[in-house]
């Protein structure tokens, strides 16, 4: 089984700023981001998740007022920083495909994988937020983002393989620096991007970094299905997250792929107590520090619902969501809110509770009942490892480590030690041969 941490702010908790055991400034204080990854190494995490936006996004006063979501690191700028005080936790940096130039974006990940010794992942996003910062007053329709994504991934990966792993000899004796009959010129010409090469920079160690994806919507499975190694998804019901498995996995093959080169972490967000009275106590706990308004405010901002939770009561049931507007924006999470809300009928105070991790599973319970529910998503075929989000930091990254990380071990379900070095190796993924020249050292 495999383990990602995602971590942002102080926790993925609306509330999760205002908790005696979280650190209300982490998104600010790079000496805290450097403890929870030591503390995650020591667990044995596969590797860390830093989501990310190029907006604020809400920009009501309530939710501004009352989140701390506002403010976040730069991925690219705070993974270089963790990857000289970490050895083996992969380092995961979401990357939009709408906000950024494929050369940059290549010499950027090539460069965070050599100064990790092969420890970068990227996090391939459409991204719809954030158009008004970068000269879109009208954002991109959901097909245009997806297909501006396809051949931006078809070109980073091109410049990626820019150079033979023998290109450069390096021959003080001769003066021989690098061999030009090694080097790949891209020429790419599309409908996007036009982009010669070759690449300023080394090839990544791990051929490419390993590239994941969080998209659930019918383009998104298929771009997942073309690229993707590591795709996180939220599921919340283990009949759907079987069939979001099997479906998946069964797309493979008309890109010449197999189910063993893309594994599938859906999101849990556990909160673990040595009794279920003090895990609920401590779940409890976190919801009364979050504003319930202002999340349901940004709820329907967030999903487009065409309409504003906020006006109604708590204790009343929440309006079947059939009739949203057509939206851009967060397709895939936005179904799982209406089959939810058609599925279970909920209140919206019991709505709260069920998306207080985005719309990720919400795990209460000891370490064995939570190990018990993990391993059988893992053995259903429902996951091959789970993407963790920690309510609170560092309290909930400390509590997991202690309690759940030596179940799992105990169990037999998770490794005891760091068996590699590269996260493909943690993964179990192969490294990427250049696909312009032949294999590693002859070319």
């Amino acid at each position: 089984m495999g383990l990602g941490a995602f971590l942002s702010g102080s926790g993925a908790h609306v509330g999760s700023w205002r908790h005696p055991r979280a650190d209300a400034d982490a998104s600010l204080n790079f000496q805290r981001y450097r403890d929870y990854a030591q503390t995650l190494e020591r667990g044995c995490f596969d590797a860390l998740f830093l989501n990310d936006n190029v907006a604020v996004g809400d920009l009501d006063p309530r939710v501004l007022a009352r989140s701390s979501h506002s403010l976040r690191w730069d991925p690219l700028t705070l993974l270089p920083a963790l990857a000289v005080v970490t050895r083996h936790i992969g380092l995961i940096a979401t990357a939009s495909t709408t906000y950024n130039e494929p050369y940059n974006l290549a010499r950027k990940f090539a460069s965070l994988d050599h100064l990790s010794e092969g420890r970068a992942g990227w996090n391939l996003v459409t991204g719809l937020i954030g158009g008004e910062n970068f000269n879109q007053p009208e954002p991109m329709s959901h097909a245009q983002r997806y297909a501006r994504a396809e051949e931006f991934f078809e070109v980073v990966s091109g410049l990626w393989d820019s150079w033979a792993d023998d290109a450069f000899p390096r021959d003080q004796a001769s003066g021989q620096w690098l061999r030009p009959e090694r080097m790949h010129l891209l020429q790419h010409r599309g409908q996007h991007f036009q982009v010669q090469g070759p690449l300023n920079a080394p090839r990544p160690l791990q051929g490419w970094p390993v590239i994941a994806q969080a998209g659930s919507s019918g383009p998104g499975c298929e771009l997942a299905a073309r690229c993707a190694e590591l795709v996180f998804t939220a599921q919340t019901d283990l009949q759907q997250a079987k069939a979001f498995y099997a479906g998946l996995k069964e797309r493979l093959p008309a890109y010449g792929r197999h189910a063993g080169q893309l594994k599938i972490f859906p999101g849990i967000a556990p909160t673990v107590g040595r009794s279920l009275n003090e895990a609920e106590e401590k779940y409890q706990q976190l919801q009364e520090l979050q504003d319930p308004q202002a999340q349901l405010k940004a709820l329907s901002y967030l999903l487009d619902l065409g309409i504003d939770l906020s006006r109604l009561p708590l204790d009343a049931q929440v309006p079947l969501l059939a009739d949203a507007p057509p939206t851009e924006r967060h397709k895939s999470r936005r179904q799982l809110v209406v089959e939810l809300v058609r599925r279970e009928r909920p209140t919206l105070a019991q709505l709260l509770r069920s998306l207080s991790a985005s719309g990720h599973k919400v795990l209460v319970g000891t370490p064995g009942q939570i190990v018990d529910e993990m391993a059988s998503w893992y053995e259903e075929y429902a996951a091959d490892g789970f993407n963790v989000l920690f309510t609170h930091l560092p309290g909930a990254i400390d509590d997991f480590v202690q309690l759940i990380t030596p179940e799992l071990q105990r169990r037999g379900l998770f490794r005891q030690r760091y068996t590699g070095h590269s996260l493909r190796e943690h993964l179990g993924l192969a490294r990427v041969e250049n696909r312009f020249f032949s294999h590693r050292g002859n070319g």
